[in-house]
Parts: structure tokens; C-alpha cells; sequence
């Protein structure tokens, strides 16, 4: 089955505000730190709207000096017996909102600060970027995917048909081809860590741990084969088989000292340089090799994948 390099998850990059990615630093393949900024949107709206906030901010402080200066004045009048103290409560009521007046222009022009500080686009975890395909200059809207990354670590997710789920469990032997950077032909064997509780168009999703994964190309695909149980089998080496019009022969030793061919059915298995006889011979029958070597029928346990 098939199976591909990955992240136990990835994080996408979203916008938080309207605008236009005026910066984006970042390239595929970059690695990133959590909450390094990596771009920058920017709504030129915002900056009208904090022009407009400050000078409400501005006015209302020129409100309360100018009523606080009539307090002044009515509270001595009122002193010296001039004015009636209904008039200088009304005084202090003016003052006191002209005071409100200007906290609320200033609290307005704070929270257009804030939502500009969200254009700064920051990396949620720590990680390589996957994909970052949003050019500078282009317009974004709030919840746009700017870039990807990856998060967690490499682990090989394979899907395999749901009819298996049961019979893979964590702990199950997975064999790939190698994933060792620098490590050529071969082979990787990992075990399965988490089988996913649910099935999506008749498949079944594993994650499987496999030290040593080179994690350069997340997405890269490579044949799997899982270990689903074991059963009593019959290994030979390859080398006593021949292949003859499609049909596979073993040559026997017979009771009374003589050779005769037998067609067997083989099947491939996990170990190098042995098949599997599932059928034409059976343990305790004595092979001729090609060189004259008389080896049995070896049984052992095998891996069904």
C-alpha cells in the first residue's frame, strides 16, 4: 500500500485582518520559530480611522479644558454667592463628560491600534514551511491561508483499506523502502503508533514511527507493507524455485533416492532471498537445490502484510 512523509499536524498561517500582504519572508522550506513574524498586512483604512479617532481625541481634550475652566469659574462665583449650587453641579456634569468624551476617543483609537497590530502574520509553532504560495502585494481576507507549517514530528501516514482495521493495532511492524537520508537502497522499519478512530471513503488512517526519517520532502510517497498477524509458513530459499511457462517448480527427493519436479504455488515474503510455498510441498519434504545441497522445507512464523 502506499504511504507518505509526514507531520503529526500542520499549522496554517491565517490573515486576522483585511488588506494587502504588503512583506512575506518566509520561502518552502524555510524553517520557522513560533510566533517569529514572517509577513506583514496592512489596511489603509485603519490608518484614516485612527487619523479620524485621534482628532475626536483631540477635540474632546479642548472640551474638557474649556469646561473644566468654567468649573473653575462657576465654583468661585458659587463661593462668594453668585451662583446657585444647581449651577455648579450643572458645571461639574460638563465637565465630567467632556472628561468621558475624551477616554472614549482614546479608548476607539487604541482598539485601531490593536487590530493593526494583527497584520503581523506569525508562525503558530515551530517548523519548516510547506507552503507559502500568497506573492507580497496581493490582497487577503480575514481567515486566508498565507502559508504552511509543518508541526510536531515526521512520522509515515498510510491509508489502507478498512477491512485491515481491526487486524492493525499500535505496535504493528511497518516496512518501507529506506527513508534514511544518505542511507541508498534498502529498506525502513517502523511500528505503527496511532490508528485513526474513524473511515473515509472506505479507508482507515495509520501513523507509523520510523527513526531516522529523512524529513526534507514532507509529502513523498513510498510503498508500504503492514504487519496484519502471522501464520505457519513454508520458506525455502528463492534459488530452489525455477520458473518454467509461468508455472513454478521445487525438486523433491522421493522415498526410493530419486528427483522429480513438483509444481508448487510461492508467494513473496519479508525475508531477503526466500519465498513462501503455500502449496505443492510440505514440511519435512527434502529440496535439491541447484548445487546439489539437500536443505527441508524450512516452517517458521511468517508476517502476513
Amino acid at each position: 500500500m502506499s504511504a507518505e512523509i509526514a507531520t503529526v499536524d500542520q499549522a496554517q498561517v491565517l490573515a486576522r485582518i483585511p488588506g494587502i500582504l504588503t512583506t512575506l519572508t518566509v520561502k518552502e522550506g524555510d524553517m520557522v520559530a513560533k510566533g517569529q513574524v514572517i509577513g506583514r498586512i496592512v489596511d489603509s483604512q485603519l490608518g484614516y480611522q485612527a487619523g479620524a479617532y485621534g482628532a475626536q481625541a483631540a477635540a474632546a481634550q479642548a472640551q474638557a479644558a474649556q469646561a473644566q475652566s468654567e468649573l473653575s469659574r462657576v465654583r468661585f462665583l458659587y463661593q462668594n454667592g453668585v451662583y446657585a449650587k444647581a449651577r455648579l453641579e450643572q458645571a461639574q456634569a460638563a465637565a465630567t463628560a467632556a472628561n468621558a468624551q475624551i477616554r472614549a476617543a482614546q479608548a476607539q483609537q487604541a482598539a485601531v491600534g490593536a487590530v493593526a497590530g494583527q497584520g503581523a502574520v506569525t508562525a503558530p509553532a515551530n517548523g519548516r514551511v510547506l507552503r507559502a504560495d500568497v506573492p507580497a502585494g496581493s490582497p487577503v481576507a480575514p481567515g486566508m491561508a498565507i502559508a504552511v507549517i509543518t508541526a510536531g514530528p515526521t512520522i509515515v501516514r498510510l491509508e489502507m483499506p478498512e477491512s485491515l482495521a481491526d487486524k492493525v493495532h499500535a505496535g504493528s511492524r511497518v516496512t518501507t523502502s529506506s527513508l534514511n537520508a544518505g542511507a541508498g537502497s534498502g529498506t525502513s522499519v517502523g511500528t505503527v503508533i496511532k490508528v485513526y478512530p474513524s473511515v473515509t471513503a472506505g479507508q482507515v488512517t495509520v501513523d507509523v514511527d520510523m527513526p531516522g526519517i529523512d524529513s526534507k520532502l514532507i509529502g513523498r510517497r513510498v510503498a508500504a507493507k503492514v504487519e496484519t498477524g502471522t501464520h505457519k509458513a513454508l520458506l525455502v530459499p528463492a534459488s530452489f524455485i525455477t520458473n518454467r511457462y509461468g508455472i513454478d517448480y521445487v525438486t523433491l527427493l522421493t522415498k526410493d533416492g530419486s528427483a522429480a519436479q513438483v509444481p508448487v504455488q510461492t508467494s513473496a515474503t519479508t525475508e531477503p532471498g526466500k519465498v513462501e510455498i503455500l502449496s505443492g510441498a510440505a514440511a519435512g519434504d527434502t529440496l535439491i537445490g541447484p548445487t546439489g545441497a539437500v536443505p527441508s522445507a524450512d516452517q517458521s512464523n511468517g508476517a502476513k502484510h
